[in-house]
């Protein structure tokens, strides 16, 4: 090849370079300018390879029209939490596209978030298993978009429907106005009195051992709940006589009662992923 033909050449790759340049530019300011009511639609490709940077596209197709997509800005939204993106969904539509924390955009296409039930003994309330399953599906990229669902073991309706002159409680924290004297073992009164006890095997233990013989007693234990109830469906809850990691038997994923928060997630992992 002849020093004209490369200057050819060489001046016919700038004018594309300079017209590649221009489309960006114009594509940014046409961004910039026009409203996001009229940035919509989503569309799926697949390209050859997954190993080059670049690789030709071998197909592609629509997966949402103009009519079918919403675009939701959203600074606190964690993009990259599929829960986060379903609440951020506009209901009725087929996608959401989203521009959230850090400027970063992300899409939800057809949301349907799983219902996860957590099975828990109230008061407190929240209740903490229920809190630190939020916490988790938070901050985990990896689990789908969870609609957490509280399924309660209240401790005031065990009361009303086991009426008694006195009650015994595991420990402070289920404190509640039974309409009757409420002590709580975690204290180890002094007195034995006359009471029903409102608690779980291990508490039976305790009381054995504090006071030599077992009260009547009402279980509140989570996990037999579930049991008992033949509940279907992904199911987090907790067992006393668990004291760490944690079982999984079908749908259920049962928890030590002080699980902390990575056992909390590597429950919800076992059931969903």
């Amino acid at each position: 090849m002849n020093e004209k033909r490369i200057h050819q050449v060489f001046e016919i790759s700038i004018l594309l370079k300079g017209a590649h340049a221009l489309i960006e530019c114009l594509g940014g300011l046409a961004l910039a300018l026009v409203s996001a009511d009229y940035i919509k639609g989503l569309g799926q490709s697949t390209k050859a390879s997954l190993e080059p940077l670049f690789s030709p596209v071998t197909e592609a197709k629509v997966l949402a029209g103009p009519e079918e997509v919403a675009w939701v800005e959203s600074p606190e939204t964690d993009v990259g939490n599929a829960t986060a993106l379903a609440a951020a969904a506009v209901p009725g539509k087929r996608a959401t596209v989203v521009l959230g924390r850090f400027e970063h955009v992300n899409f939800l296409w057809e949301p349907a978030p799983v219902s996860v039930r957590v099975t828990e003994v109230v008061p407190p309330f929240p209740p903490k298993l229920f809190a630190q399953a939020a916490q988790a599906v938070a901050y985990d990229e990896d689990l789908p978009p969870i609609d957490l669902v509280l399924d309660a073991v209240r401790v005031h309706d065990l009361a009303d429907a086991n009426p008694a002159a006195a009650y015994l409680l595991p420990c402070r924290g289920s404190g509640t106005d039974l309409g009757a004297p409420v002590s709580f073992l975690d204290t180890r009164p002094a007195q034995r009195e006359d009471w029903l006890m409102i608690g779980c095997e291990r508490s039976l233990q305790f009381h054995r051992h504090f006071y030599g013989d077992e009260p009547p007693r009402v279980d509140l234990c989570p996990r037999k709940r579930v049991e008992a109830e033949g509940l279907a469906g992904p199911t987090l809850t907790k067992c006393c006589l668990i004291e760490r990691g944690l079982e999984v038997d079908g749908e259920m994923a049962v928890l030590p009662w002080g699980a902390n928060l990575d056992e909390v997630r590597e429950g919800l992992r076992k059931l969903l992923l």
